[in-house]
């Protein structure tokens, strides 16, 4: 067996005779040229090879998985054991299900060969560029790699997806540093397809190292108060995700514990807010086409215009819950864009903070949260002031939907997600 079909035809075929009522199979290869640096010079050079064959059946009713990263026929065979062994010892669930066959398509997207010579390069180029223009800034550690892969789904029903995809990815974490002062982390990168621009100019990049030589001299914000917040790009989707997740995913609809259960086609938002995941965009690098229970992916609206259009939820969350299955299962941001600029938006705040990361556990079931805001700046009468040392922020993520004051004009790609600043009020921010 040689191709990802011959994998999959091989496995599926044996799984029905193992008794299998039903079964899919993911296959995937690849590899990765990975460079990295530590402490501003390049540290490793390397490529890995990937494989893995993932496997679901269902036999009475019951549901088995599991996964192996080699795919000669020995290991399928025993993977297929276990796999219906898993099924037999699991309990019936009407709910589980494989998807039924639509339309089969092969997907190209993206670099299907890399530059490494001009990656290393534009790494080498970055380390110069930060060492020249930000010489506080330390660069602790930079991954960069270029990811090649294909993928192929298939199933009993005759669904087969298949995805050749390749792109590059950084992922950059750093620090300031002057005598014995120095900053807090920061973590920043995304997915690019080509190597046409300088890595200092990607996404966020100028404006994290900027603000990280300010941090240097942090100042705790006196007293406690209620005020308002702008989240920036960087820490906008972290926040969307643990949003969705505590509202709109399998976990919390099946369990009948979301607050936005009842909420479909309903307001849950300001009106000044529209987010969608994207993954077919074209600025998103090597999005998803198909789902993992094989269905084809399309974009869509999760909250237009401050209706909640849909839930985030699987075929088995579907079955579950008697809901719309989500059209994909990304986390590929979309925010739809206000009308200011993020400047702008700032000039109108008498007093809040600047955003950049948070720091916190996991919300309540109706949406209370509490953390430390990281990386972050003071705003009053309208500038940006003095970078804060850690300060509590706490609120309710679903009332502070409602209250954004307002979403700028400008957005930031960082080939995963597209999004704006965004400002909300009543957030309750506590310092000394």
């Amino acid at each position: 067996m040689k191709t990802n079909r011959e994998i999959a035809e091989y496995t599926l075929e044996a799984l029905r005779k193992a008794g299998a009522d039903h079964a899919q199979c993911i296959v995937s290869h690849g590899n990765v040229d990975e460079l990295n640096a530590d402490s501003g010079e390049f540290s490793l050079m390397r490529t890995l090879f990937n494989s893995s064959v993932s496997m679901k059946v269902l036999k009475d009713g019951k549901k088995g998985t599991t996964s192996v990263n080699k795919t000669d026929k020995e290991t399928i065979d025993n993977a297929v054991k276990d796999c219906i062994a898993a099924a037999e010892s699991s309990v019936a669930d009407r709910a589980e299900s494989i998807a039924e066959l639509e339309k089969n398509e092969h997907f190209v997207v993206g670099v299907v060969e890399p530059d490494r010579d001009k990656l290393f390069d534009r790494l080498q180029e970055y380390l110069q560029d930060v060492s020249k223009e930000y010489p506080k800034v330390v660069i602790e550690q930079l991954i960069s790699s270029f990811t090649r892969a294909s993928t192929l789904l298939m199933n009993t029903n005759g669904v087969v997806y298949e995805y050749d995809y390749g792109g590059y990815d950084l992922s950059s974490m750093f620090s300031a540093s002057e005598g014995e002062k120095s900053s807090s982390f920061v973590g920043y990168g995304g997915d690019f397809e080509n190597l046409d621009n300088k890595l200092i100019d990607f996404g966020m990049m100028r404006i994290l190292l900027e603000e990280s030589e300010k941090q240097l001299d942090t100042k705790p914000v006196e007293g406690k108060f209620v005020g308002k917040i702008v989240i920036t790009p960087a820490c906008l989707d972290s926040i969307l995700m643990v949003i969705f997740r505590n509202f709109i995913s399998d976990t919390m609809l099946i369990n009948g514990t979301s607050m936005w259960k009842d909420s479909l086609g309903k307001k849950v938002a300001s009106d000044k807010l529209s987010v969608s995941t994207v993954p077919l965009d074209k600025r998103v690098v090597c999005g998803e086409r198909f789902t993992a229970e094989g269905y084809r992916s399309e974009n869509m609206d999760i909250i237009k215009d401050g209706v909640l259009k849909n839930f985030m939820l699987s075929q088995y969350g579907a079955n579950k819950t008697g809901f719309t299955r989500a059209k994909n299962l990304s986390y590929n941001f979309a925010v739809q864009p206000g009308d200011e600029s993020h400047d702008e938006i700032i000039r109108s705040i008498d007093r809040g903070i600047l955003l950049n990361r948070f720091s916190g556990g996991m919300p309540s079931v109706n949406g209370d949260f509490s953390g430390v805001a990281k990386n972050s700046f003071l705003i009053e009468n309208g500038k940006v002031t003095a970078p804060i040392s850690e300060t509590m922020i706490s609120g309710n993520l679903a009332d502070m939907l409602n209250n954004v004051i307002a979403v700028s004009a400008d957005t930031v790609c960082d080939g995963v997600s597209i999004l704006p600043w965004i400002a909300f009020d009543g957030i309750t921010i506590s310092g000394k």
